[in-house]
């Protein structure tokens, strides 16, 4: 069948209209016709054997001439009736077909613009400003979506920027003391044992950003709790071993630890759930300053579980509390090439997600951040609700 003649939108509902408008015509006929034939009977109220006088001067039987009249009147009736019908019809069904098209017209655009998107086309819009009907919020509807589509692709563009720009710079420095050290003819073993060590640093550097990047990627792929392993653990487990990995970073730098360590059963893949410990007692201890504080508690209440970390440090405004989930954002801040991998916080609400949890941040008065990480505990997985008071 030809694209023409296909049962598109606008046919079935001109076809739809047609037949409401032809059955609502021909019963009116039908009404018009059965009325006439009721109401032509003059000579009921006559005589049996009672003759009327035509005009030609012919004399009929009241009962026979009753009778040619109303076949006569139902006759006209009908077919009066009947071309005033194909008639309404005609007109009824190309109104409708062009009302049907008119008000179909944004879902050709919305058509239109689908087929005309790509990569190099996000930012064209719709733009509907007819009436302020189910089509106008569909019309709507389209472009929020494509604002949200806009977003995610402008957010992987940076994602993929950054992510080159940070693998790029530790194989960079590799390259370029290796090049020095191998053009300077007198090198001696301790040149060789310098750039071996710089290598060794930026190489470890590289490797933990390829990891980071795995585990946001394998976290977001178990998003909605799609989690291919469930293992009831403590989230006590994860975070003592964070601790004491970091212990000798804290110690150079003088930080005053306070923990309160209660059991905090959770059901999720203990891989992810270390590492969101992990990261949240690396990012606590490497933005914190000379002799700061970090506190550390752990919870339940039957229902959720949850582990906060606090740390002194810089400032953060609270309105750009969520610009620190972004990926390669530094305490707000976009930058590549410093410390860490900028992907903490990235990973810490993706293993949330993945686990049916949430997480929340809090700017603290004088600087430093606290973030409350809630999950479902092991006795109820299913249920979420709001985030405990950190204190």
């Amino acid at each position: 069948m030809s694209r023409r003649l296909r049962p598109t939108l606008r046919l079935r509902l001109t076809l739809l209209n047609g037949v409401l408008l032809v059955g609502a015509g021909a019963i009116l006929v039908l009404l018009a016709w059965l009325l006439v034939r009721d109401a032509l009977r003059p000579t009921d109220e006559l005589l049996p054997g009672t003759t009327v006088v035509l005009a030609d001067g012919r004399s009929l039987d009241a009962g026979q001439w009753q009778r040619q009249l109303v076949d006569a009147a139902s006759a006209e009736l009908l077919a009066k009736g009947f071309v005033a019908l194909l008639a309404i019809s005609v007109v009824g069904v190309a109104g409708a077909y062009a009302v049907a098209g008119r008000a179909l017209r944004p879902l050709h655009q919305v058509t239109a613009t689908a087929q005309r998107l790509g990569e190099a086309t996000l930012d064209q819009r719709i733009g509907y400003s007819g009436a302020d009907d189910e089509v106008a919020e569909l019309a709507k509807t389209f472009d929020a979506m494509l604002d949200r589509i806009a977003s995610a692709f402008e957010a992987q563009r940076r994602f993929v920027a950054n992510a080159s720009h940070e693998l790029r710079t530790p194989l960079a420095v590799m390259r370029t003391e290796i090049d020095v050290t191998l053009s300077d003819d007198d090198a001696d073993a301790g040149e060789y044992r310098r750039m071996a060590t710089v290598v060794r640093d930026a190489s470890e550097r590289a490797n933990g950003l390829v990891d980071a990047l795995l585990v946001l990627a394998r976290s977001e792929a178990q998003a909605g709790g799609r989690l291919g392993r469930r293992t009831e653990c403590d989230l006590v487990a994860g975070t003592v071993n964070a601790l004491s990995a970091m212990r000798r970073e804290m110690e150079r730098i003088g930080l005053r630890v306070q923990t309160s360590m209660e059991s905090a059963p959770v059901v999720g893949d203990p891989g992810l759930l270390d590492r969101l410990a992990g990261n949240l007692i690396e990012n606590a201890v490497r933005y914190n300053h000379l002799n700061g504080r970090l506190w550390v508690r752990t919870g339940t209440d039957g229902e959720r579980s949850w582990l906060v970390v606090g740390n002194t440090g810089f400032e953060v405004e609270q309105a750009d509390v969520p610009g620190l989930f972004e990926p390669f954002r530094r305490g707000g801040r976009e930058r590549t090439g410093a410390r860490g991998s900028g992907l903490g916080l990235s990973i810490v609400r993706a293993v949330c997600n993945a686990h049916g949890g949430t997480v929340r941040v809090i700017a603290q008065p004088g600087g430093g951040l606290e973030v409350t990480v809630t999950l479902p505990s092991a006795d109820a997985p299913a249920v979420t609700g709001p985030v405990p008071s950190a204190g």
